[in-house]
This record gives structure tokens, sequence and C-alpha cells, in this order.
């Protein structure tokens, strides 16, 4: 075989090796998943929220995916008036803490986001464990918290973060879902699939990740509302 000959034999050798691990690249690709959407939905079921979470794990991978719930009317409810001074609170439904626990047991990052302000944090953290919640082992990092409260950045009141429980005091939940994100110093979720019974939080977080690269998919809880109609009927 001439010089000429074995250049060109080797010149159509690699372009058949850089073609292959084109192809292959492309092929890849075109395997995996689609890219995430937004979505809004209302349900009073918490297992279709954490279906839907345990699927984009799947899809996704569950540390890429994160869970945010609300407590008051979501995760926990009352007959009386919901706020940290109410003695006993029962679960929204009868298999909360399960379907909590299946997203966990999942890989998923689940975490609480409430409405509540940082005065309220021994009041929730206990009826939260009463009620065989726990999220110190899904928090988004750091799993511990922070040990002083802190004002966000665009926030006029202090939060606080510990064990997974983030308290928002009522402020835009959606900004102070970013500030919490941004000061983990860690890559942001492909996803937050969010469970609030109050359609203006799940607004809030939509718009404020509209123009970022994480998507959200909103559901508003709507069980309380549920059983209000039901118990109506039954009168």
């Amino acid at each position: 075989m001439s010089r000429k000959t074995r250049i060109v034999v080797s010149f159509i050798l690699m372009l058949a090796v850089v073609y292959g691990c084109a192809t292959t690249q492309i092929q890849q690709a075109d395997s995996g998943p689609p890219p995430p959407q937004n979505l809004i939905g209302s349900t009073d079921e918490l297992q279709l929220v954490s279906e839907v979470a345990i699927d984009l794990a799947r899809k996704y991978g569950g540390e890429k995916v994160l869970v945010v719930l609300e407590v008051d009317n979501t995760l926990l409810t009352t007959d009386q008036v919901a706020d940290c001074t109410v003695a006993v609170m029962r679960p929204a439904q009868a298999d909360s803490a399960a379907q909590i626990r299946r997203m966990q047991d999942a890989g998923l990052k689940v975490i609480v986001m409430s409405s509540r302000g940082p005065e309220c944090r021994q009041q929730t953290l206990a009826e939260l464990d009463r009620n065989g919640f726990s999220f110190r082992a899904s928090a988004w990092p750091p799993r511990d918290g922070y040990r002083e409260t802190f004002i966000t950045d665009g926030g006029d009141r202090s939060v606080d973060y510990s064990d997974g429980i983030f308290l928002a005091a009522g402020q835009d939940k959606g900004r102070m879902l970013q500030v919490l994100l941004e000061k983990a110093g860690i890559p942001e979720p492909v996803l937050i699939v969010m469970a609030d019974r109050q359609q203006d939080s799940l607004n809030e977080v939509m718009k404020a990740f509209s123009h970022t690269g994480t998507k959200v998919q909103a559901w508003r809880y709507t069980r309380k509302e549920s059983d209000t109609v039901a118990l109506a009927l039954r009168q």
C-alpha cells in the first residue's frame, strides 16, 4: 500500500470514528427524557403530587427535583384558626406522612415552605414531629439549615431555615425560595413541585422562576375545601 493510500485510509477511518461518536451522542440525546415543562393544577389528593414527583425523579434524578409543601391546610389542618398558637393539629389527610415518606425514599429533596414566621419554629417542629413528618434528611442543603434567622434580599422580615423547614414570614414565596436556593451555593433544581392551598403563593413561585432554567409544577391543594363541601352535603 502506497503512502498516499495509507493517508487516505487513515483519514476515512478517523471520519468513521468521529461520525460514530457523533451518532452515538445524538442517539443518547434522543433517548433522554423530554425537557421539563411548567404546569399548574389542583388536587385534593397528596398521592397525586407524590406520584408526579416520583415520576419526575425517575426521569431527571431525585437530587434535581425539589418538592415544596406548605404546613397549614396542606400537610396539617385544624378546625380552629390556623396559626402557630394552635395547640393541636391533625394531618390534612390520613396518609399525608406516608406520601411524604414515599417521595423521600425515592431520593427527592422535600422541604416545607410556610407563611409562618420564625417565632413559630418550635411549635411548627413539634406539630410536624407529632404527626409523623420529618424533613431534615430530605432538606435542600445545608441539611442543618442556618443557626440564625436572616433577612433575604428583597425581603423586609426575618426568615428561618433549619431541618428542611423554611418559615418565610408571609413574604413573597417565589422570591424567598429563590434566595434560599441561591444561598445554598449549589446548582438549582431542574424542577420544583409545589403543593399549597393558596393560589397566590403558587403564582409567586411560578413568576419568580419563569425566566430561569428551573421549571415549576404548582398544585393547589384543595382537601379542606372538599371536606367542607362533603360535610355540608351530609347535613
